[in-house]
C-alpha cells in the first residue's frame, strides 16, 4: 500500500460527516472501524433483514458496502470542498455471504483530480472462520464546485 497525503488535513472529520450523511448505512448498519488517508475499514453484523432466498446476505447489500467503502477510502484523499460520486464498479462475488459479521476493506490504488480507482474486499466472518466473499473495483468521481454555479438542488421539467 502506497503512503498517501490528504489534500484535507480534516480529512477524518470530514470523512466521517459525509459518511454519517447516508441513511442507507445506518439502515444497514455499517460503521467504521478504521479510516487512514486512502483506505477504510467497516463492519455490519449480519441481520435476517439482508437475506435473500437462500439466507446469504444479498448480494446487493454486499455490493452496498464494497461501493461505499470504496467511495470513503477515495473521499479522504479529495479537498475539502470535495463531494465524491461513484461512476463506475464491478464486482465479483466469490462466496456465499454467510456469516456472523462482514468486513469491507478498501484502498485507493490511483487517485486523481477528478477520478479515482479504488479496489475492496468484502470478507465474512462465520463460525471463528474469514472467508473473502467479494472483491469491488471502482472509480469515483471528485465532485468540485463549479465557478458560477447554483448550490440549489435542480428540479425536474413538469
Amino acid at each position: 500500500m502506497v503512503a498517501f497525503e490528504p489534500k484535507n488535513p480534516g480529512y477524518r472529520a470530514a470523512a466521517v460527516a459525509m459518511f454519517e450523511r447516508q441513511p442507507a448505512m445506518r439502515t444497514l448498519r455499517i460503521v467504521i472501524v478504521r479510516l487512514a488517508p486512502g483506505e477504510v475499514e467497516m463492519a455490519m453484523l449480519h441481520s435476517a433483514d439482508f437475506t435473500q432466498q437462500n439466507g446469504f446476505v444479498h448480494a446487493g447489500i454486499i455490493t452496498t458496502g464494497l461501493d461505499n467503502a470504496c467511495g470513503v477510502a477515495a473521499f479522504t484523499l479529495m479537498p475539502s470542498e470535495a463531494d465524491i460520486l461513484t461512476v463506475e464498479f464491478k464486482t465479483t462475488l466469490l462466496a456465499p455471504a454467510r456469516g456472523e459479521r462482514f468486513v469491507f476493506k478498501a484502498e485507493v490504488i490511483k487517485p486523481g483530480r477528478t477520478l479515482t480507482f479504488c479496489e475492496a474486499r468484502a470478507f465474512a466472518e462465520h463460525a471463528g472462520k474469514t472467508t473473502l466473499i467479494a472483491t469491488m473495483t471502482g472509480t469515483l468521481m471528485a465532485m468540485l464546485p463549479r465557478v458560477g454555479a447554483s448550490h440549489e438542488p435542480r428540479s425536474l421539467p413538469a
